[in-house]
């Protein structure tokens, strides 16, 4: 065998989302993509804000002595603090450098967190539906995965959590905005996840969990809601995030780890993260990005667009019959199949050129997932589509 079996296997499972990408690239082949609806990959749309390519001009213009040479592993010392500073503003916390670690986007910071801390069977427990990335990511380091169903509104259950809570537990994945879902969770809620946590770390069980928030849809909010920070409700939290979304910067790699500043044993945990860094090859996050996203760090991100397009999709869609929760951040809608099954479903729509991701490929079959990050005419352009889907299917119109 040319590759080993467990790749072999994951292989199998493999995303769903690069899978629909890929059947969406051979439709638009045959039929043009402007009569293809694409909607699977959460790919940002739009370009980088104008501050970003002033910042770039100047700094191609006047290059820095060394600039593109190897620094510490965590990062330049100004970006971290240029981080630090703006999350002590926001939250009132200590933050200072060494509670930064600049890492290569999101997942590479997810996967610096888990070889850091997990131990070969530890339990991550991931809320459902969940980006399946994070399977991959914790099998990478031993880990194993608990999945733990959200309620109907896609608002952690509880009681199921506590349930799963076991002396086996190292740590939870959240994720606000979430993905696939847009739903947020509320400070009311993440006050009683703290509480919950610390329940079961000091009173049953004396172990140390760790709350791993993965935020990198945290400035694309509507309708007023507010992201509320998770240092403020546990001490044991970290969190993950990149520019991938709000900067429109994913192809560039670049984010970073935030641990809280009294979180337990954090100078050895900051020393583990640089440490793993490092070693699983990433060596520290790229240099250029790290100067740009530095002056970067209070650039609101634009959502007039994201917001339009969820409104036009979302209205339309219920009016056709679909069902969903109204997304309050990202830009994903996440639908009821209105078939049983939802990978049927989604080859169905393929016969009106819309492509989309079953449920499945989150963890929660009898949904699917739709990215409105696409050009607002391709939105447009599908409407009618849809109208034709729904009418194939025999879903009622609301009045």
């Amino acid at each position: 065998m040319s590759i080993s079996a467990k790749i072999k296997e994951n292989l199998t499972r493999a995303s769903w989302i690069r899978k629909m990408f890929e059947e969406g690239a051979r439709l638009a082949a045959i039929h043009g993509p402007d009569k293809v609806f694409d909607f699977t990959l959460g790919n940002p749309g739009g370009e980088p804000p104008p501050a970003f390519r002033e910042e770039l001009k100047k700094l191609a213009l006047n290059p820095l002595p060394g600039m593109h040479g190897y620094m510490s592993n965590a990062g330049y010392p100004e970006t971290r603090e240029a981080v630090a500073r703006v999350l002590a503003e926001d939250t009132g916390l200590p933050f200072r450098p060494n509670h930064i670690v600049m890492t290569c986007g999101a997942g590479g910071g997810l996967n610096v967190v888990l070889k850091t801390v997990l131990n070969p069977g530890d339990e991550v427990i991931v809320l459902v539906p969940y980006f399946m990335e994070y399977r991959f990511y914790v099998d990478n380091h031993g880990g194993t995965i608990k999945e733990v169903r959200t309620r109907p509104d896609f608002q952690p259950d509880f009681d199921a959590l506590a349930a799963a809570i076991s002396p086996q537990t190292r740590a939870i994945i959240i994720n606000s905005p979430n993905n696939p879902t847009g739903a947020v969770y509320p400070e009311a809620c993440l006050n009683q996840l703290g509480t919950l946590l610390k329940t079961k770390e000091e009173e049953e069980f004396g172990t140390t969990i760790y709350l791993i928030s993965d935020e990198p849809y945290a400035k694309i909010v509507y309708d007023g809601v507010k992201v509320p920070s998770v240092f403020k409700s546990f001490r044991n939290s970290i969190v993950v995030t990149s520019h991938s979304k709000d900067l429109a910067l994913a192809g560039e790699r670049i984010g970073y780890i935030a641990i809280h500043p009294e979180i337990q044993d954090a100078e050895l945990l900051f020393e583990g993260l640089v440490f793993c860094n490092r070693t699983l090859g990433f060596v520290n996050a790229p240099a250029l990005m790290q100067r740009l996203v530095a002056r970067l760090q209070r650039e609101p991100a634009d959502t007039a667009e994201y917001l339009e397009k969820r409104n036009l999709l979302y209205d339309h869609l219920t009016a056709l019959g679909f069902t969903m929760v109204k997304p309050q951040g990202a830009f994903y809608l996440f639908p009821r199949s209105p078939l049983p099954d939802d990978v049927e479903f989604v080859r169905l729509a393929q016969k009106y050129n819309i492509l989309l991701v079953p449920g499945a490929g989150f963890g929660l079959p009898g949904y699917f997932r739709l990215s409105y990050s696409v050009p607002r005419q391709t939105v447009i352009n599908s409407l009618p589509a849809f109208t034709e889907l729904a009418a194939e299917l025999g879903l009622t119109a609301k009045k």
